[in-house]
C-alpha cells in the first residue's frame, strides 16, 4: 500500500519549506526513508514525519544532513529561521505537543487554564470572546480539553495563577461555584499542583501575559499568550529563560495548603 502523506504546501511556513526541501535534498540524493533514519539515528516512521511536517526536526539531525547532503549549514540556518519566526501554522503544531506533553507549567494572570475549566466556565468565556463563532470554538476547545485530560497518562500539571481569576465571576455565581468546585477537586489529584499568587505579592513578570512550558520526552516548548494570538517558542535560549520567569513567578505563590484553603474560602461566598 502506498504511504499516504498529508497535504504540505511549502508557502504556508519556514517549517512547511523546511520539510518540504528535506524530502526533496533525501530523494535527489536516491536515500529512502529507512537510509536516512539511519544517517540521523531514528526510525523510518520519524523520517516521514517530519517531511510530512507533522514532527519537526533537531539541530543535531540536521548538522548530519548537511554534512550528507553537502548544504554548509543551510539546514541548520533553515531551522534557526522557522523556529524565530511567525508560524501561522502554530496552532496545530501546539496541539501535536499537547498530545505529547509528559507535563505541563502554566502561568495564568485572567482566568482559570483550559485544562481545569467547566463546560459552563469555557462556554461563557467562549461566548464573551467570539461571539460570532462560539459554538464552533467551544467545541474545539472541549475537545482539546478531552483529550489532554483522557489520555491513559495523563500529564503532571503545575499551574500558577493570580489570585484575582477566583472572584472574576465569569459566566455568573452558579457558574463561578461549579468551577471552584471542581477546581477545588482537581487540587486533590497527585499529577496537578495549582498555586495562587495574592494580591499581596504585588508585581511579578506574570503581568505581561500568560505563557506555559510544554515537557515532552525529547526536549521542552513553550507557548505565550497575547491579546490577539500566541506564538509557539522553540529556540531553547528562550525556553530556558521562560523557565527561570516560571520559578520567579511562583516564588510569590502560596503554598499548596493555602492555595486549597484559599479556594474554599471563595466558595464560601456562593453558600
Amino acid at each position: 500500500m502506498p504511504i499516504v502523506r498529508d497535504p504540505l504546501e511549502p508557502k504556508i511556513s519556514l517549517w512547511h519549506f523546511l520539510a518540504f526541501y528535506l524530502r526533496f535534498l533525501r530523494e535527489r540524493e536516491g536515500l529512502s526513508l529507512t537510509q536516512c533514519g539511519k544517517i540521523i539515528g531514528v526510525a523510518r516512521s520519524t523520517v516521514s514525519n517530519i517531511e510530512a511536517g507533522r514532527q519537526r526536526p533537531q539541530e543535531n539531525q540536521l548538522v548530519k544532513l548537511d554534512a550528507k547532503y553537502a548544504t554548509g549549514t543551510l539546514l541548520q540556518l533553515l531551522l534557526w529561521y522557522a523556529r524565530n519566526s511567525h508560524d501561522p501554522d502554530w496552532g496545530r503544531q501546539f496541539m501535536r505537543y499537547e498530545e505529547r506533553a509528559d507535563s505541563l507549567r502554566l502561568y495564568h494572570g485572567k482566568t482559570i487554564p483550559r485544562p481545569f475549566q467547566t463546560e459552563q466556565y469555557m462556554r461563557a468565556l467562549t461566548q464573551a470572546g467570539t461571539p460570532g463563532d462560539a459554538e464552533d470554538t467551544f467545541a474545539r476547545r472541549l475537545a482539546r480539553q478531552q483529550a489532554l485530560l483522557e489520555r491513559e497518562m495523563p500529564p503532571f500539571f503545575y499551574v500558577v495563577l493570580d489570585e484575582g481569576v477566583l472572584g472574576s465571576g465569569v459566566g455568573g455565581a452558579q457558574v463561578m461555584k461549579a468551577q471552584l468546585v471542581h477546581l477545588r477537586q482537581m487540587m486533590d489529584l497527585s499529577n496537578i499542583i495549582i498555586r495562587f499568587i495574592p494580591p499581596s505579592a504585588g508585581a511579578h513578570e506574570g503581568f505581561d501575559g500568560p505563557f506555559q512550558i510544554i515537557s515532552m520526552e525529547d526536549r521542552d516548548v513553550a507557548y505565550a499568550g497575547a491579546q490577539y494570538g500566541g506564538r509557539l517558542i522553540e529556540t531553547p535560549g528562550d525556553i530556558r529563560k521562560l523557565w527561570a520567569m516560571f520559578d520567579r513567578i511562583g516564588a510569590k505563590a502560596l503554598p499548596e495548603d493555602a492555595s486549597r484553603a484559599l479556594v474554599e474560602q471563595y466558595l464560601e461566598q456562593y453558600t
